[in-house]
């Protein structure tokens, strides 16, 4: 009994070793076969595939590559013959009908090519697309009249299947058929009573037959699902309908106002008509249209607030301070107008903030604007507009203590949140550096820290802490809080960290000279309080004594940050350059040249000379953190997208 059951077991492993040989010679031979097709050595190929066709009749995908290499070898007849074997035997396959009517129509033989389509016509009784096939037929026998009866019966054997409705649709473009694919969807429309489920394709194929407006129309019949769901793509409808043609942009505005006079309620055709507008730059019209619909529909400044928004959202700022204004217009009684003042004095803030030239006239001046609204509006105190006003205060206005105080304000307002007060908190802490109070600032740094000890605020006051250390020259401290926060869950916070740690541990040299680092510690606080031409005379000092010490680039960045600040880009660009050339290999290399590239692209509007540094720092330093964003950039450029 043993003996058999191991000679059993010898058996079927030795049969098993045969059949996968055979299935790995068979494999090689497909493999070898495809390769002689795909080099176009077509006697071969057929030999091969007719060996492994004999062998595997029933093996799909020999049958149909043997089917295809016999037809681009043009060997029709013995193709035709394969077809004919096959098709007897599987007439249901599409691949295999479709392919044999094609040789047969290819080859000139309608009887026969009539037959199979009889037959499929019988076999599949509800199916349009045979009526197709013998219209297509019929066409190249030259009866038209029978074509159409049969392309008029596929599309009345329809039965509103969306995947049926498509196939047949592309039937008839793919035979140049465009009336009867129009037909095609407007039946399953109206079988459906959905006007939007084919809104796109009708509309494009009215666009093609040269029917503007039926294009628009059928595109705008979408209505409130579009707006959801579908919104961008009908922007590029429209785009692809009245392309660079003025006549036809004027018949789809005539035909988005004539929807906007219908559907008053609905805000996708006002909205659709407001990028029409812009899209010609033509913003003075769109913000025309737009106040007519706020009044007409009694909207008391809403639309006008979404236009306004989507003005700065295209970096428009000019026209959203003007769209703002129309708001203000309609006076205090108006729902939006505290909002509409808020955000005109963000945009201004941001403005100046941007400004090269700006002075401290000016900032005084839109600090007492923000006053008198938070004055007027209390409830703002819990907002960010309080945090850009303190921002304004203390670095702008150099009013340090009255942006403490205003932050001091919001923290105590009972209906600030948590975390708005903690923030509010952080920043408070840093305008106490900027007074020079260390301690104050650190005691208030420590506050958020315990009360956010699980939250990214937490996080954020460790790491301003550990600055502080760093900036007051206790290194030890810094860096047990900075080992602690490189594996933060924030990965700006995270790259901050290992950045401050590495510029401790690199630039402490051995013989333990701490004075270079605390110095440039020292300055780097100076920046931090806005002091910056004693912390250019400190980066001068070092310079002039220490000038192989391993701090040279830390020196140079800092220069090119304070250059880039006073907005002497050509300077900034000078000291990068210094940092790649001579120090490139350092921890600075990359950042200099994304930096670099930055400032082409941001600050001067130079996009081929930003793409240029940004294919250098793949190139060279392709381990880099900016990678990803460099390719990014790179590939916004060549799509003609220019950073705000």
């Amino acid at each position: 009994m043993y003996i058999c059951r191991k000679y059993k077991t010898l058996i079927l492993f030795f049969a098993a070793l045969v059949v996968g040989l055979q299935s790995f010679a068979q494999g090689t031979a497909l493999d070898l076969a495809r390769d002689l097709a795909n080099a176009k050595d077509y006697p071969k190929a057929m030999d091969a595939y007719k060996r492994l066709y004999e062998q595997t009749p029933s093996d799909q995908a020999v049958y149909k590559e043997y089917l295809q290499v016999l037809t681009d070898a043009k060997e029709y007849s013995k193709a035709e013959d394969l077809y004919k074997q096959l098709y007897a035997k599987t007439p249901l396959d599409p691949d295999i009908y479709n392919g044999y009517l094609s040789l047969l129509l290819a080859q000139k033989e309608y009887k026969q090519a009539e037959k199979i389509i009889q037959q499929q016509l019988q076999l599949k009784q509800h199916d349009p697309l045979p009526f197709i096939d013998m219209g297509k037929l019929y066409l190249a026998t030259g009866k038209d009249k029978k074509a159409s009866e049969q392309f008029e019966n596929a599309v009345l054997s329809l039965n509103g299947d969306d995947m049926l409705t498509q196939q047949v649709a592309n039937a008839f473009a793919a035979i140049g058929r465009d009336d009867y694919a129009l037909k095609t969807y407007e039946r399953a429309r109206d079988m459906l009573r959905n006007n939007f489920v084919y809104s796109g394709p009708l509309s494009r194929l009215y666009a093609k037959q040269g029917d503007i407006d039926k294009a628009v129309s059928a595109l705008l019949d979408g209505g409130v699902p579009f707006m959801n769901n579908a919104s961008d793509d009908t922007k590029a409808s429209l785009m692809d309908i009245y392309g660079n043609d003025p006549k036809k942009l004027a018949l789809v505005q005539k035909a988005l106002v004539k929807k906007i006079n219908e559907q008053p309620e609905n805000p996708f055709f006002a909205e659709l008509l407001t990028w029409l507008y812009t899209q010609k730059d033509d913003w003075e019209g769109a913000m025309i249209q737009i106040q007519a619909l706020d009044e007409r529909n009694r909207e008391q400044g809403q639309r006008l607030l979404e236009f306004a928004r989507f003005a700065v959202k295209e970096h428009r700022e000019g026209w959203a301070l003007k769209i703002y204004a129309a708001i203000l217009e309609k006076g205090k009684a108006s729902p939006y107008y505290s909002i509409a003042e808020s955000e005109q004095l963000a945009i201004r803030f941001d403005q100046l903030v941007q400004s090269p030239s700006f002075k401290k006239e000016d900032a005084l001046l839109l600090a007492k604007e923000y006053a008198v609204f938070l004055n007027q509006n209390p409830q703002y105190y819990t907002t960010e507009t309080v945090k850009d006003y303190a921002t304004l205060l203390a670095q702008y206005a150099d009013s340090v203590q009255a942006a403490i105080n205003v932050l001091d304000k919001a923290i105590k307002e009972p209906t600030s949140r948590r975390d708005f007060a903690g923030a509010c908190k952080l920043q408070m802490g840093d305008y106490y550096i900027l007074q020079g109070k260390i301690w104050d600032a650190s005691l208030i740094y420590s506050q958020v820290d315990k009360a956010f000890r699980e939250d990214a605020l937490g996080e954020e006051a460790r790491f301003r802490n550990a600055k502080l250390s760093y900036y007051t020259g206790d290194f030890d401290w810094a860096q047990g809080q900075l080992s602690v926060l490189k594996a933060s869950t924030s990965e700006l916070i995270a790259n901050d960290a290992l950045y401050l740690s590495v510029l401790i541990t690199e630039n402490i040299t051995p013989d333990s000279n701490y004075v270079p680092i605390r110095r440039f510690a020292y300055a780097d606080l100076l920046l931090f309080q806005n002091k910056d031409k004693e912390a250019a005379a400190l980066f001068d000092s070092l310079t002039t004594y220490y000038p192989e010490h391993p701090l040279t680039d830390d020196i140079l960045m800092q220069r090119a940050k304070l250059a880039q600040k006073q907005h002497d880009y050509t300077k900034a660009l000078t000291y990068l350059e210094e940092i790649h050339t001579k120090h490139g290999k350092d921890v600075l290399g990359d950042d200099a040249v994304f930096k670099a590239a930055e400032i082409y692209e941001k600050y001067l509007k130079k996009p081929v000379d930003a793409k240029r540094y940004y294919e250098q720092l793949i190139l060279e330093y392709p381990g880099s953190t900016y990678v990803q964003t460099a390719r990014n950039r790179v590939t916004a450029i060549d799509q003609g997208t220019i950073l705000p």
